[in-house]
């Protein structure tokens, strides 16, 4: 008997027994495809300080329950679990994941956490960079050890446009204490859009290097809460890497691996650019990761319509919980498949926008 994967915005309990019974704690989680997994995305929280306009609209947004939320003794407790079966790194997301109050002590439990070899996880975050300045220090005091920020444009006018939040200079002013941190490599993401902000790629590439982080263009993706994807809009790779190359010469930076952006060295190194091409070059056959959703549904594409739902399992009174936590994450990965087909005609978007996804 196999796990039950949930439809979205269902509620399976069933699916806790079934997959308890295939549970075999340890072993590294490989999918059908050979595909051994390494990576968890966990969400905070499906709330965000911005509105971005490929992300979520400004109002009507009906936020996940409160109650619904894993705790922070939850996510201790399933990223244990998940580390006893290979994963080395927990990707902190959102939402926005600077909104939780108690973001600094999930930082400090999970960096505590240790693989079967005895070495600790790796944490990671992605961040708008809001209140970054204030909480840095702490975060990286607590374990944070790589930090990746959002930032699409670099102009006034055009932030408040984009994400309907006038924050530009609380974004640039986390890009700053970073970029004064220790915590490298630094990495400024930027989703390229046509019309929008791709007249700036040069000058979000230049910005990068001038606080030696790393610039990385991401194509639109359909994934915004309100499904108005236009693939007209979207700034492709070979677009991108067309405008950087009137500016620098490109050389492919090779051993990619399980990585979602391919690099190109600028004019030799040691600086270099990344794109992220899940549309027209995908690179699904090399995908490690696994995703926790803020309210405990676990997936395993970030473009699934299918959730493997944990909270029934977190919530009981009673029950092996590690072992259970363990048979649904590997039942999650049984069920993913080979690609996410967003180039076949019959795709369909994710209910969920990616606010509530998490990168």
């Amino acid at each position: 008997m196999s796990a039950i994967p949930v439809s979205i915005g269902r509620r399976m309990p069933e699916a806790r027994a079934s997959a308890t019974l295939e549970a075999h704690p340890g072993a590294p989680l490989i999918d059908t495809h050979g595909r051994v997994h390494r990576d968890l995305r966990i969400s905070l929280t499906d709330r965000c300080s911005l509105r971005c306009t490929y992300c979520m609209p400004e109002q009507g947004n009906e936020w996940l329950a409160k109650t619904s939320i894993l705790t922070l003794d939850e996510i201790e407790l399933i990223a244990r679990t998940a580390a006893a079966d290979g994963i080395t790194t927990f990707r902190l997301t959102g939402g926005e994941p600077l909104l939780r109050t108690d973001i600094v002590e999930i930082v400090r439990r999970l960096a505590a956490i240790k693989g079967p070899d005895g070495r600790p996880v790796q944490i990671a975050m992605t961040t708008n960079g809001i209140r970054l300045r204030e909480v840095l220090p702490v975060l990286v005091d607590a374990g944070l050890g790589r930090l990746n920020i959002s930032i699409d444009t670099l102009r006034r006018d055009r932030f408040h446009e984009l994400t309907r939040r006038d924050r530009l200079d609380d974004v640039l002013d986390g890009i700053a204490a970073a970029a004064a941190s220790d915590l490298r490599p630094l990495k400024l993401n930027a989703v390229a859009m046509r019309d929008v902000n791709d007249d700036e790629l040069v000058d979000l590439v230049e910005f990068a290097i001038e606080h030696d982080a790393q610039m990385r263009f991401i194509e639109q993706m359909p994934l915004d809460a309100g499904h108005t994807w236009d693939r007209s809009r979207m700034v492709t790779q070979d677009e991108i890497l067309g405008t950087l190359g009137r500016r620098w010469e490109l050389t492919p930076v090779a051993g990619r691996g399980g990585a979602p952006a391919a690099q190109w060295l600028l004019d030799g190194g040691p600086h270099a650019v990344g794109v992220i091409a899940s549309v027209t070059a995908p690179f699904c056959g090399d995908c490690d990761r696994l995703r926790l959703t803020a309210d405990g549904q676990l997936r395993n594409c970030l473009f699934s319509t299918t959730e493997y739902d944990l909270l029934p399992i977190m919530r009981a009174t009673a029950g092996e919980r590690e072992r259970e936590i363990d048979g649904m994450l590997r039942a999650c990965v049984r069920g993913k498949l080979p690609g996410h087909a967003i180039n076949d005609p019959a795709f369909l978007q994710p209910a969920r926008g990616m606010n509530a996804i998490g990168g």
